[in-house]
């Protein structure tokens, strides 16, 4: 899909932009902005080793903790645009901070990131904008766990309350493991974040990621993207910031989408606009497709992580005038996100024991790939002190390709992936099984 650039024009000053964040989805923004030629510069803070790889980037160390420091050092590069990838510094204002300061910031400040850092206050919200989701309790003790489960005849979801880096929702099959997980959160598991759990019923369908970039008022949808959030094939095993993803999905289709924006993306803008909160930046609606209609799991107050890998690619030069429209309140909402023939795929390739404890350190070594409609957006990665490309996290790279169908593209990555190696490498096989016909073709 690309940007329709008769009606995406801007004379406002776009040439340096910075992006906070040091993930595969910063790397992936960067990737896409670069290719408007009004773009002269892209500074990646902090970055991983694959920012500098990509064309106009660079990787820089400003401290987001000393705010005067960081503002003179910003204003001495003529930062344009400001585009804040991960949701902690969303989460504690950093937005507000900048725009105060008179910078234009594609990302909500800290009344808008409240969707994500707070599932209870998300939740609440959810109902007083009437938007569809799953009935749920919050709870500070395990006593008042275990009397909701009286009541409810199937075990419960549970959810760290705060952000828990993708990793904070539980699904048991049984009462006692919705206990367990209660009790491991209860217990600190992931600090403040889980002082307050909730409990959740189980709603049943396929999940679908849909993303609108949003002005305060006014928004723009981005194609539907499909996540894979558990760790093993056949969607197993524990939850995972996000296993790999393709888009765009063929289960929402055009009338189905138009029931999505009618029940959910426009209820959800009207009610951040009735409590006053000028939300600018992306908004992410995790949704369930149940028998009953869409039903949102959660939002993300950013890009979501592999998603934004799988969507960058399919956007032209001019995606990076809709993130400066949506920082200076500029939308005119009449720009649209054009079909192309192309779709794209996005495999993660993780060290190996992610999502719980994992070594790093290990040498990356990548030989005789096929470039074409190919990216590697680097997540979980560093140089030693030789300068070798070294994995320094859970999910270490992003193997994403584009073609004319989803047999293609994965055909691709796996292929590619074979290519790829460093000790413990870890990968799903089954990535995009929901549109491939040729589940071997990484063979």
């Amino acid at each position: 899909m690309s940007i329709n650039s008769t009606n995406s024009t801007s004379s406002n000053k776009l040439e340096n932009i910075l992006i906070i964040g040091n993930g595969g989805r910063e790397n992936a923004l960067a990737w896409a902005i670069q290719k408007n030629d009004l773009i002269k510069k892209i500074y990646i803070l902090p970055g991983n080793a694959g920012s500098n790889k990509i064309n106009k980037s660079e990787q820089i160390s400003f401290d987001l903790n000393n705010i005067n420091a960081l503002i003179k050092n910003l204003k001495d590069l003529s930062i344009d645009l400001i585009v804040i990838g991960p949701e902690t510094p969303l989460a504690n204002g950093l937005g507000d901070i900048l725009r105060k300061n008179n910078f234009n910031v594609f990302g909500p400040g800290e009344d808008g990131a409240k969707l994500e850092s707070s599932k209870s206050w998300a939740k609440d919200f959810m109902i007083g904008a009437n938007i569809p989701t799953a009935k749920f309790w919050k709870l500070n003790t395990l006593e008042e766990a275990k009397e909701i489960l009286l009541t409810s005849e199937k075990p419960l979801v549970v959810k760290a309350d705060g952000l828990a880096s993708g990793k904070g929702v539980f699904i048991p099959d049984t009462k006692e493991e919705t206990l367990d997980a209660t009790k491991q959160i209860l217990n600190g598991k992931f600090g403040k974040a889980g002082q307050t759990v909730l409990l959740e019923e189980k709603i049943e369908g396929p999940e679908v990621s849909v993303f609108a970039l949003c002005d305060g008022k006014k928004y723009v949808l981005l194609p539907i993207a499909q996540d894979h959030k558990r760790i093993f094939d056949g969607d197993k095993g524990p939850n995972t910031g996000g296993m790999g993803a393709y888009a765009p999905t063929p289960l929402v289709t055009e009338n189905f989408l138009s029931k999505i924006t009618k029940e959910i993306v426009e209820p959800t803008i009207n009610e951040l606009q009735t409590r006053n909160i000028e939300y600018k930046g992306v908004l992410y609606f995790g949704l369930m497709i149940t028998k009953s209609g869409p039903k949102v799991i959660e939002y993300n107050c950013r890009f979501g992580d592999p998603e934004c890998q799988t969507i960058m690619p399919l956007m032209d030069k001019n995606f990076v005038i809709l993130l400066q429209k949506c920082a200076m309140g500029n939308l005119i909402g009449n720009e649209v996100i054009e079909e192309t023939n192309m779709v794209s795929g996005c495999v993660i390739a993780t060290s190996e024991g992610y999502p719980n404890e994992y070594e790093k350190g290990f040498l990356i070594k990548i030989t005789d790939v096929d470039i074409e409609n190919f990216q590697i957006f680097d997540s979980g990665t560093a140089f030693n002190k030789e300068g070798n490309l070294i994995t320094s996290g859970g999910r270490v790279l992003s193997i994403v390709c584009q073609e004319q169908n989803f047999d293609k593209v994965f055909g691709k990555a796996y292929r590619n992936l074979n290519k790829i190696s460093f000790k413990g490498m870890f990968y799903r096989k089954d990535i995009g099984h929901q549109v491939r016909t040729k589940m071997n073709s990484e063979k």
